[in-house]
C-alpha cells in the first residue's frame, strides 16, 4: 500500500481526533495522539495488509496509542459525549457541544461511571456508528464480547440515568 499522507489525513484526521477525546479529555493530548497516529501509520504502512479499511486500521492505531498513553500516565479518563448529527463531515468540538448542550451533563456522568470496556463499545457502536465487525477490528475483541459489551453498557447505562432522575425528582 503506497500510504498518501495527506489524502488519509484529510479524510480522517477530524474523527480520529474526536475518537481520541472521547478517551483522554485534553485538547492537546488529543491532537498530539491524531499527529502521532498517522506518524506511525507513515511508518507502518507496508505491513498495512488491507484487511479492514484504511479508517478502521487507523483507528486501531489511534486506539492502541491512546492505550500506551493511559499505561504511560497511568490514568483513566474518559469524556464521551452524543454525537447529534449522523453527517460524518460534521466534527464539533466537545467544548462547544457542551456549551450547547448543558442539559446533557448526566449523560456525561453517567457514561463516566461505566466501566472501560462499556464505554468503548458504547462510542464506537452508539455514537460513532461503527459496524460491529469494524469495532472487533478496531478493539481487536470477538464479535460477542463487542455485542455483549454494548447491550451490556447500554442497560448500565440506563439504570445510572434513571437512578439519578430518582434523586433529582427528590
Amino acid at each position: 500500500m503506497t500510504f498518501n499522507f495527506e489524502k488519509e489525513y484529510e479524510a480522517h484526521s477530524d474523527r480520529i481526533y474526536q475518537y481520541i477525546y472521547f478517551l483522554v479529555g485534553h485538547t492537546e493530548t488529543a491532537e498530539d495522539l491524531t499527529q502521532e497516529t498517522f506518524i506511525k501509520a507513515m511508518q507502518y504502512s507496508t505491513s498495512f495488509r488491507q484487511e479492514a479499511s484504511t479508517f478502521t486500521w487507523l483507528m486501531k492505531i489511534a486506539r492502541n496509542l491512546t492505550y500506551d498513553y493511559f499505561r504511560r500516565k497511568r490514568l483513566i479518563q474518559f469524556l464521551p459525549f452524543r454525537k447529534e448529527y449522523d453527517n460524518r463531515e460534521t466534527v464539533f468540538t466537545p467544548e462547544k457541544w457542551l456549551e450547547n448542550h448543558e442539559e446533557s451533563k448526566r449523560l456525561y456522568e453517567a457514561l463516566h461511571q461505566l466501566k472501560l470496556d462499556y464505554r468503548e463499545a458504547i462510542v464506537l457502536r452508539k455514537i460513532e456508528g461503527f459496524s460491529i465487525k469494524e469495532s472487533v477490528e478496531i478493539l481487536g475483541w470477538k464479535e460477542a464480547k463487542v455485542k455483549n459489551c454494548t447491550e451490556r453498557g447500554m442497560k448500565a447505562l440506563k439504570q445510572i440515568l434513571l437512578k439519578g432522575g430518582e434523586e433529582h425528582e427528590s
